[in-house]
């Protein structure tokens, strides 16, 4: 244990310590926490062996799973906050549009430049490892993404409609996988099973929406019952905490296999909650800044799970750079057409595709379902090396577009060990 809670202590310490550092080069806080993760890992410093100094082993990372999968219940919750009934009816049709339509472009984009890779040379990559990645292909990280907006206090149309967008985005992919894995696997097998292909994915969709709804309002709920700013604070911890546990419960009912999207969970939660509750944007606020540590070991582990030796393999190379140029082509076409389609602005249609391309988590854990497949192994690999590129590259890119669309404001000199303004005296009731 005590050499747990020095790797954790060095981790955040060593991720604010290499914040300062890209700060000078003008790269987000999130760029500075990765690559201090990968060099806290067992491919850097923690090869070293020195018991604290560094991640010694990729068990060892994965063993922290309960604070990455708690600090990406948090984030989904943050994200959830900004749909605001009046941004939905004004931008909601638009994010949907949006969301579907660059989601499939990509995806069949990505299938298009594998499956003809896979007819040139049947060595190098499967039919059924190609129409996967094509669908792992069609997600978005929301975590590197609202920690850039959070960062430069993003404000604006592409920033809001981004939010949106990247939240349905997940939806879709989970659907766009589902699809894709079941063909995949029919391929390999040859039988067809429509529960796997469309039911499951539909339920799990419907289950995660209902059980965040019913959490947001039992949030509510309980939260009248209290008037300290720190119970309520609490209390709004515990119920994300209850989000993320019961997301990973999974069940059947009959031949039906039953699970939950822990991001679409924590989102509807956070959605639902910010509608009915009239002092939300208050305890979001310090929910924000009780996070920011959790947050910061999220991405500093991030780094730290991605698998260097990847980059070694010249198949992986191969297929992993297809892999992101047609996807990053695959975004932005999708992106664009689907905005001027959508008659959004020339700033919002230009600029939103790039703000897309950051790819995380929610592709991992495809990526991870992937190698129950012939080729899964190669899937496996070029996505650890399509998230290594695009966390490191992506989050830098977004900030790049949602300033050239004036969104970010040029950053102050301001110090937290001063302020003008007066304490709010603090509720003891």
């Amino acid at each position: 244990m005590e050499t747990s809670l020095i790797c954790l202590a060095a981790a955040l310490i060593g991720g604010l310590m290499m914040s300062r550092l890209t700060k000078k080069l003008n790269l987000p806080a999130v760029t500075a926490y990765l690559v201090a993760g990968l060099a806290l890992g067992p491919f850097c410093l923690g090869a070293l062996g020195i018991p604290g100094f560094g991640f010694q082993s990729l068990h060892q990372v994965e063993g922290l799973s309960v604070l990455t999968q708690t600090a990406l219940g948090f984030i989904a919750f943050s994200m959830g906050s900004e749909f605001r009934l009046h941004q939905l009816k004004s931008m909601g049709a638009k994010a949907i549009t949006i969301g579907i339509v660059q989601a499939v472009v990509t995806t069949l984009l990505v299938d298009a430049v594998l499956v003809c890779l896979h007819l040139l040379f049947p060595n190098i990559i499967s039919l059924p490892a190609a129409l996967v990645l094509g669908a792992i292909a069609s997600a978005t990280a929301p975590a590197a993404t609202l920690m850039v907006v959070r960062q430069y206090k993003a404000d604006g149309p592409l920033t809001r409609l981004l939010m949106l967008v990247v939240a349905i985005d997940d939806a879709v992919g989970l659907l766009l996988f589902s699809v894709s894995f079941g063909i995949a696997s029919a391929l390999e097998s040859g039988a067809v099973n429509v529960l796997g292909v469309i039911v499951e994915p539909l339920i799990e969709i419907v289950l995660s929406v209902g059980l965040g709804a019913i959490i947001g309002i039992l949030m509510d709920r309980v939260e009248h019952l209290f008037h300290s700013g720190s119970k309520r604070l609490t209390l709004s911890v515990a119920f994300v905490l209850l989000a993320v546990g019961l997301s990973m419960l999974k069940f059947n009912i009959g031949p039906i296999h039953c699970g939950f999207s822990l991001l679409l969970v924590c989102m509807m939660t956070g959605t639902v909650f910010c509608n009915v509750c009239d002092t939300s944007q208050e305890l979001m606020e310090r929910v924000e800044k009780w996070t920011v540590p959790i947050n910061v070991l999220f991405f500093v582990i991030s780094g730290a799970e991605l698998d260097l030796k990847v980059i070694v393999n010249p198949v992986t190379l191969l297929v992993g750079v297809l892999y992101i140029l047609s996807r990053s082509a695959g975004k932005y076409i999708g992106a664009w057409g689907s905005c001027k389609l959508s008659k959004c602005t020339p700033a919002v249609t230009k600029h939103l595709g790039i703000t897309l391309l950051p790819q995380a988590g929610v592709a991992l854990g495809m990526a991870l379902t992937a190698t129950a497949l012939g080729d899964g192994a190669l899937v496996r690999n070029v996505v650890l090396f399509s998230v290594l590129v695009y966390e490191l590259v992506g989050p830098a890119l977004t900030k790049r577009s949602l300033l050239l669309a004036g969104e970010i404001q040029p950053e102050g000199k301001t110090s937290s060990r001063v302020t003008d303004t007066p304490r709010e005296p603090v509720s003891i009731h």
